[in-house]
């Protein structure tokens, strides 16, 4: 079987593009057999990397534009910068189910931290999934109503890291609080989140029922978490201000 029909058997589509290429560097340069090789291998995991980062980025659907690049992390108070720095040189936190809280009023940039961070922990191999706090809590109903409640939350499992926005804005009802409960409890040491919240944890009883189911969901997020409280100014008006 010719060479390329075999590089295309195992689904080597960048050695293919770039064999003959390399083939004429090698001889130029006089290459070994195993520089030539690990030549080829580097340009062909370069591509996986890169589709792999493509495809994670479109399913995760993290909001556009909001990434460390277009954060001003001097606009945020030393105490606050500090860690999110941490979290994001040191992702350990992720693979050791670590959550992580953006507790702060509204405009203050917490769900840009949380998005800045998705993206990065993707360009580290780390696969991560973004919901709306609402959003996740209707799927989570449907899927109940189905009968399908486990199944659903066990195909998040794949997810690392998974994003919860506005955990505040949930409706306090039996419905949506209870498989907002029975999903932090699944999830409990098994994954990360990270979850913003306009409101500090002693207003957490406005979106769990009764307050022992309070003290039992807020008491699974802090364990093994990293709290960062965010006050002052909002974020979005002083960009728009800037701008």
């Amino acid at each position: 079987m010719p060479l390329k029909m075999m590089l295309k058997e195992l689904r080597l589509s960048t050695f293919i593009q770039n064999l003959e290429d390399h083939q004429h560097q090698a001889v130029e340069n006089t290459w070994s057999y195993s520089e030539f090789l690990s030549k080829l291998c580097e340009q062909e995991l370069a591509r996986r990397f890169q589709t792999r980062i493509t495809k994670w980025t479109r399913e995760a659907r993290l909001p556009v534009g909001k990434s460390f690049a277009t954060l001003s992390l001097s606009d945020l108070h030393q105490t606050v910068q500090q860690p999110i720095l941490g979290l994001k040189d040191n992702h350990q936190w992720a693979s050791q189910a670590d959550n992580v809280l953006l507790i702060g009023p509204s405009g203050v940039g917490k769900s840009h931290i949380a998005a800045a961070l998705g993206h990065h922990l993707i360009e580290r191999g780390v696969r991560v999934k973004w919901f709306s706090a609402c959003d996740l809590v209707q799927q989570l109903q449907k899927a109940k109503k189905e009968w399908d409640l486990m199944t659903y939350m066990t195909r998040l499992d794949k997810y690392m890291v998974l994003i919860i926005d506005d955990i505040g804005y949930v409706k306090k009802s039996d419905g949506e609080t209870q498989v907002l409960f029975e999903f932090i409890a699944h999830r409990y040491e098994s994954g990360s989140l990270i979850i913003t919240s306009n409101q500090p944890f002693s207003q957490w009883d406005q979106i769990f029922p009764d307050a022992l189911m309070t003290v039992a969901a807020v008491d699974r997020i802090i364990h093994h978490s990293s709290i960062i409280e965010i006050e002052g100014e909002s974020y979005r008006k002083k960009q728009h201000l800037k701008k």
